[in-house]
């Protein structure tokens, strides 16, 4: 499912998250130059290796396949050191991404619903708000892949936060989703609980199987983080739910009947 656009206008210009966006297009666009000779240093350096959090000081291997004319040969290298605490990379990686389409769908997902929340809570509320359902998703992450010695990165567990603190804030949203079907492509107007409820059940649902999967094979998860994203949508639910509990939150704007289709923005 591709959220295409919501039915909630914003009152406010949404300057933080508008901020994160940009922050996270500098990033990526300085990871495009780092990693122009085949090395991501910036990835080794501010994402968050767990094994490397949890033990602080000792060096952290990965296996690399290297490729010389028409030998391949595999290579056991220390990955790069962090210039401070690895415990600071919790909330550095959430600027970090791993590809264009791990940066733009990050970023129109935080496009779509963060505007939105940002109204409700006030733009230093948001600001708080994100960075620290960053740094819980990566702690999650951490709890779920503490003897990982792969590099975790992305916005997704702060982005999840926003969609978490969404589902909450507008019941009676509506988003207007594209949905691939093998070679056809349906637009259908979902209720934003239903986008963001079968959201987060997908991610549980591979959480859990990956969870289950490393344990019994005795190896750390790869691929996505997806406790990050459990850990972030929960966060951003619950922290949402005592702001709003002591009126730290806005009267909500009245939603549109239904969700524009001329102009996705």
């Amino acid at each position: 499912m591709i959220p295409l656009r919501d039915n909630i206008p914003s009152r406010t210009v949404p300057v933080v998250n508008y901020t994160m966006i940009g922050l996270c297009a500098v990033v990526f666009l300085a990871q495009l130059a780092d990693e122009s000779d085949g090395r991501a240093e910036l990835v080794e350096r501010y994402g968050m290796v767990p094994m490397r959090v949890m033990q602080p000081g000792e060096p952290v291997q990965i296996q690399e396949v290297i490729q010389e004319g028409q030998q391949v040969r595999q290579i056991t290298r220390e990955i790069l050191s962090p210039p401070f605490t690895p415990w600071l990379t919790l909330l550095t990686c959430i600027f970090l991404h791993g590809g264009w389409m791990h940066f733009l769908g990050n970023v129109w997902i935080l496009f779509i619903f963060g505007d939105n929340v940002e109204d409700r809570i006030g733009h230093l509320g948001y600001l708080m708000f994100y960075l620290a359902c960053g740094l819980i998703a990566s702690g999650a992450h951490l709890l779920f892949n503490f003897n990982s010695p792969i590099p975790t990165i992305g916005a997704s567990g702060a982005i999840a936060g926003v969609m978490g603190s969404y589902f909450l804030l507008y019941p009676h949203g509506r988003v207007l989703t594209l949905i691939p079907i093998v070679f056809l492509i349906q637009i259908i107007e979902l209720p934003a609980p239903v986008f963001l409820g079968i959201w987060f059940l997908l991610q549980f649902f591979q959480g859990t199987i990956a969870a289950i999967g490393s344990v019994t094979s005795g190896l750390p998860t790869g691929g996505v983080a997806w406790w990050a994203h459990i850990g972030g949508f929960a966060a951003g639910f619950a922290i949402t739910y005592v702001l709003r509990a002591v009126g730290e939150t806005t009267t909500p704007v009245e939603a549109r009947r239904s969700v524009p289709r001329g102009r996705y923005r």
